[in-house]
Formats: structure tokens, C-alpha cells, sequence
């Protein structure tokens, strides 16, 4: 039994990563007091901007590619959650609405791109990130299996940031600005905050953490772009909530769905879980 786990551990951490990074860019949207249903429309524009970044540069022999792609989609998510951002905030539209149509218009935009420009609707990275032990902590007994062997940079790149939005969400003044336009934008406002500055930036960070998410599955475990991210953006969304909105919580939600949902995707080949009957 223990060698399963071990087995499922390492691919349990890669499918919890984009979830985890996605759903961390909607706790500030949220606490910002702004909805985003788009996430995994955001998402789907990281993977495609990832995509095209990183096959072109690879195709030119271009060095640190990947991370250049990653970074790509990062600020193409910004731009795009404008959208959402100009909608929701400025125009007072609908939020649920607004994250709809995000949801709808990324997946054909982005096959209609993909097409014109490299004449097919999927855009296939080659040499994506390659996941590796790391020295020294990888042979810690029990822990060293489960947490430092078959790692990808991009986990480590995703703890930090899970770190960082903990301290600035809850012990700076930034966070506390942020938490007050969406529990209590009246106070906000006569305090002197700007409300929709700040619910813009909250917005823009969303916009860019799901469309990194997008793209961290790009280069990880996928290899391609297809149109769709299989619903990762609403596992997410599912995840802030389940972790109700604080960002240890969405760390221990986004491990438990990517842990069940990696069980799910293994199950058949290994061979004690494929006897168990199905239900």
C-alpha cells in the first residue's frame, strides 16, 4: 500500500499545483469583492499564450523558453481579465455574467487564433519542464518520497507564491485595503481607499495566477494545447470555497482534489486499485 502512494504522490502534487496557483488568484479577486466564474477561461488563455510562446521560441533555439512562456501568459491573463475587470467593476454588469462570457469567448478565440496562425487548433510543446529528485531531500525517509522526488520547478515557484499572498493578504497594509473594498466597501471608501483600484488589481491578479495555472499544465503533465483546460478552472473555484477563502485552507482543498482526481486517472494501471469493483 505504501508503495501506491509513493507511486501517486509525485503526480498528486503536479495535477494540485495549476489548481492551487488558479484558485490563490481568486482569493484576491474575491476579497477584492469582485466574483470570477472565468477562471478557466483564463486559464485556457495562459495555456494557448504559453503554447505559441514557448513552441516559437523553442523552434528559434531560444535558452530559458519555458519560463519565458510562463511569464508570457502570466501578463497576457492580466490584459485579458480587463475584460471582467471593466465589466464588473466600471459598468456594475452582472459578475456571474461576465465570468460567463469569459469561459466562453477563451476557448473559441483561442482555437481560432491557433488556427490562423499555426494552421491547427492544437499547439504541441515538445520539451516541457522535465521533473527531477531534489539532492539530498529526496532520500529523508517517508517525507523525502512523497514531497522532493519527481518535482517540477514550477511547484516550488507555486509554494513561494502561496507563501507570499499568505503574509501579504494578512500582515500588510496592502492586504488589509483589499480584504476591506470587499467586506466593506462604504468603510473602505470614507477611509479613503479607492475601491476600484483596488478591485482592479485584485481582478489583474486573478487574471494572471489562472492564466499561469493554465500554462503550468502546458509545460508539466500535458505538452499541448487544445481549447480546454478539462475543467480545472471550476475545480478551483469549488476549492476557494471549500477552503473557504484563506490560502492554507485552498492548499489542503487543491491537494485533496488533486489527489482524488490523480487516483481516478491511475487507478487502472496499477493493478490493486484496478481489482477494486466499480460502483
Amino acid at each position: 500500500m505504501w508503495s501506491i502512494i509513493e507511486q501517486i504522490f509525485p503526480y498528486a502534487i503536479s495535477y494540485t499545483v495549476p489548481l492551487l496557483i488558479t484558485a490563490l488568484g481568486a482569493l484576491y479577486c474575491e476579497r477584492s469583492g469582485v466574483v470570477n466564474i472565468g477562471l478557466d477561461g483564463l486559464m485556457i488563455i495562459g495555456s494557448f499564450a504559453g503554447a505559441l510562446t514557448v513552441s516559437k521560441l523553442q523552434a528559434n533555439g531560444v535558452a530559458g523558453a519555458l519560463w519565458i512562456g510562463l511569464l508570457v501568459a502570466t501578463l497576457v491573463g492580466v490584459l485579458f481579465s480587463l475584460l471582467h475587470a471593466f465589466a464588473s467593476i466600471n459598468l456594475n454588469a452582472n459578475q456571474v455574467i461576465s465570468g460567463t462570457a469569459i469561459n466562453m469567448i477563451a476557448g473559441a478565440l483561442t482555437v481560432f487564433l491557433a488556427r490562423n496562425i499555426t494552421g491547427s487548433g492544437n499547439i504541441r510543446v515538445t520539451n516541457g519542464f522535465i521533473p527531477k529528485d531534489i539532492p539530498v531531500l529526496s532520500q529523508i525517509p517517508i517525507i523525502g518520497p512523497l514531497f522532493f522526488t519527481k518535482t517540477y520547478a514550477t511547484t516550488w515557484l507555486v509554494i513561494v507564491i502561496l507563501l507570499v499572498s499568505a503574509f501579504l493578504l494578512y500582515k500588510t497594509s496592502f492586504g488589509l485595503r483589499l480584504r476591506a473594498c470587499g467586506e466593506h466597501p462604504q468603510a473602505a471608501a470614507a477611509a479613503g481607499v479607492s475601491v476600484f483600484k483596488m478591485r482592479y488589481i485584485g481582478v489583474m491578479v486573478s487574471g494572471g495566477l489562472s492564466a499561469l495555472g493554465g500554462a503550468i499544465i502546458l509545460v508539466t503533465y500535458s505538452g499541448e494545447f487544445n481549447g480546454n483546460v478539462a475543467g480545472l478552472g471550476f475545480l478551483a473555484l469549488a476549492a476557494l470555497i471549500f477552503g473557504q477563502w484563506k490560502p492554507l485552507g485552498i492548499l489542503g482543498a487543491t491537494f485533496f482534489f488533486g489527489f482524488a482526481s490523480t487516483i481516478a486517472n491511475v487507478s487502472q494501471a496499477i493493478p490493486s486499485l484496478a481489482a477494486i469493483p466499480g460502483v
